[in-house]
């Protein structure tokens, strides 16, 4: 008999890196449920700036995947920057939104997805996409954004650590600039493809390279590598 297709959840799934690891995880056969802020006939809708919104998407997506998930992919994330020089109250409010939807959100969803693997005894896998700026530092706009990366790669290693005696296994892909529109936007803010000369390779990372590894990660990846964060950098920062 067949092994059932695995049954993953993807956050951030309407554009860029997280509609490319959708479309790559469908194709490879699995059951695929995204997200984005608005529900649409291929997504969930649900605005990870409420706190209650993380527990409200995943007890949706069990029911729609019949309540099992195999697999979360924590790719949702926003990139917005707040200079120094901001009113204290708009500079409160930018770490607050970025932590809550980058960082907090993705903890109240791999909690829920530890939890449901360690009920069901048979564990699991969370693929948490952070960034190159968790190790390399971001711009003097974004600072909470590397924070909030960072704290995304510290968690993902604990909880390798904490749970792969019982099959539960977690990954970090680290992507450097991406072909999407929220990075194009940042690369014309910071001159263009003038910044392309810090990157060896000589370009920047197209979506689905990025959703490749997550789909490797995924589906392929052997345990022993939990706890990995890789990275997709062009080698604009190696380590």
């Amino acid at each position: 008999m067949a092994e059932p297709a695995p049954h993953i959840l993807v956050t951030g799934s309407s554009r860029g890196i997280g509609a490319a690891i959708l479309k790559s995880l469908q194709a490879k056969g699995a059951r695929v449920v995204g997200h984005a802020r608005s529900n649409s006939t291929s997504a969930l809708g649900e605005d990870l700036e409420d706190p209650a919104g993380a527990d409200r998407l995943w007890e949706r997506a069990m029911e729609r995947l019949d309540g099992r998930i195999d697999v979360l992919v924590n790719n949702a994330g926003v990139f917005e920057p707040i200079p120094i020089e901001a009113d204290p109250t708009a500079w409160r409010a930018a770490w607050t939104r970025t932590l809550q939807i980058n960082l907090q959100a993705a903890a109240d969803l791999s909690r829920r997805a530890v939890l449901h693997w360690l009920q069901r005894g048979l564990g699991g896998r969370l693929i948490n996409v952070a960034s190159r700026a968790a190790y390399r530092g971001d711009s003097p706009l974004h600072w909470h954004y590397a924070a909030s990366k960072a704290g995304m790669v510290a968690m993902t290693k604990s909880i390798a650590r904490g749970y792969a005696d019982r099959d539960v296994l977690a990954f970090a892909v680290c992507p450097g600039f991406t072909r999407t529109e929220m990075a194009g936007d940042y690369l014309e803010s910071r001159g263009g493809e003038g910044l392309l000369a810090d990157i060896p390779l000589g370009r920047v990372a197209e979506p689905e390279e990025i959703a490749r590894i997550c789909a490797f990660l995924a589906l392929e990846a052997p345990a022993s590598m939990t706890g990995a964060v890789v990275d997709a950098n062009g080698a604009s920062y190696v380590r």
